[in-house]
């Protein structure tokens, strides 16, 4: 007999005495990479809106880079992150169909719920992840996709309204498991880098049924396209426009054509400013457009442990001294100064002064 081994007992030394096992085959991403350029650009404009707001309530510069968008399993996207996660659910009650789903870091959560409660954003390794930080994550996520919604129906031309944020924090893969039970559901995901001004560099993702990624996708196409689930997966497919038909003309006839020809110099009709004067006003076209005109009181600013312990009676100081000017704004916008008076039994405004540019301006910096 001979002393010499096989390739086969050699192979299942190398693999640790196991024969070597076929990996398991891994599902098809669905999307057409059509279908990825909308969801990445729709993401890419919603979560830019997003960073801007989380910027603002930060106060510290906020980055994102390009979505990377792929199909995948939730057993894919478990198995990819670790736990444990902070995850933000929203529904969609009106515009779109489905819920989005947001997961962070809790260790970058930590760090955005300091900078919420007004501290730095530094030395908080030793921070645990408690109901107020809960709290804190959750106004910036709700304000983050409510910006984000804000976005996406000024580019789908509908109302896109959702319902309060789910905010919950994800320990291990149980209780991911018990919130998204179906593990095979193909869904997907449009990642992020997210910077905070040199306080954390991390990744938010943002997760869609397939259901809402068609509906965007038929939305963003309009009637030039129309989105198609088959075999290959869900495409769109681009209608063919066809031309015209263009009439064959002889070189002859092309000739006769050309000599025909009488080029002239262009008069212009002189410019009256009489004229102009009776001409219809455009101004008059939208004069029964509604707008928002609204009086601030006063403000205040409030870190987020201020608000929860806010109760019936509490008084809240207002930066407004009692005989200053009433701020007037238009849509937002801040255009003249008033005071309080009665009408009735009513509450009015007496406007003392409509203020110009410079006064806007000053106003603004001022804030």
């Amino acid at each position: 007999m001979s002393n010499q081994l096989t390739q086969e007992e050699i192979d299942a030394m190398l693999n640790g005495g196991f024969a070597e096992q076929d990996e398991p085959e891994q599902m098809e991403d669905p999307l057409s990479q059509d279908m990825k350029d909308i969801i990445g650009e729709v993401g890419n404009i919603s979560m830019s809106q997003a960073a801007t707001t989380l910027s603002q309530l930060l106060n510290r510069e906020v980055k994102i880079t390009t979505p990377v968008v792929k199909g995948v399993t939730i057993k894919q996207i478990m198995d990819a992150n670790e736990t444990p996660k902070v995850v933000t659910t929203i529904g969609f009650k009106e515009g779109l169909v489905g819920k989005n789903v947001l997961m962070i870091d809790v260790d970058d959560a930590i760090i955005i719920a300091d900078l919420m409660m007004g501290n730095d954003g530094t030395n908080v390794e030793n921070n645990e992840f408690t109901e107020l930080e809960l709290s804190a994550v959750s106004e910036a996520m709700n304000q983050m996709i409510g910006s984000a919604s804000t976005a996406m129906a000024t580019m789908f031309d509908r109302r896109v309204d959702i319902s309060p944020p789910s905010v919950k924090k994800w320990e291990n893969a149980e209780e991911a498991a018990l919130d998204m039970p179906d593990t095979g559901q193909m869904v997907c995901t449009t990642s992020f880098r997210l910077s905070v001004e040199g306080l954390l560099d991390s990744e938010i993702m943002q997760i869609l049924p397939l259901d809402t990624v068609m509906e965007i996708a038929d939305i963003m196409v309009g009637d030039e396209a129309e989105v198609l689930v088959g075999r290959e997966g869900i495409k769109v497919v681009s209608e063919a426009v066809e031309e015209p038909k263009r009439e064959t003309v002889s070189e002859e006839e092309s000739t006769e054509q050309s000599e025909s020809v009488s080029i002239q110099k262009p008069k212009f009709q002189d410019l009256n400013r009489s004229e102009s004067k009776h001409s219809p006003r455009n101004l008059d076209l939208i004069m029964d457009v509604p707008l928002d005109f609204s009086v601030v009181l006063g403000k205040s600013r409030k870190t987020i442990k201020d608000i929860l312990s806010l109760s019936t009676g509490s008084v809240v100081e207002l930066d407004k001294m009692t005989d200053e000017p009433l701020e007037i704004y238009v849509n937002g916008k801040l255009i003249a100064e008033g005071e309080v008076v009665v009408i009735n039994e009513s509450f009015g405004i007496r406007i003392t002064n409509i203020l110009s540019k410079e006064q806007r301006v000053r106003h603004l910096n001022k804030d």
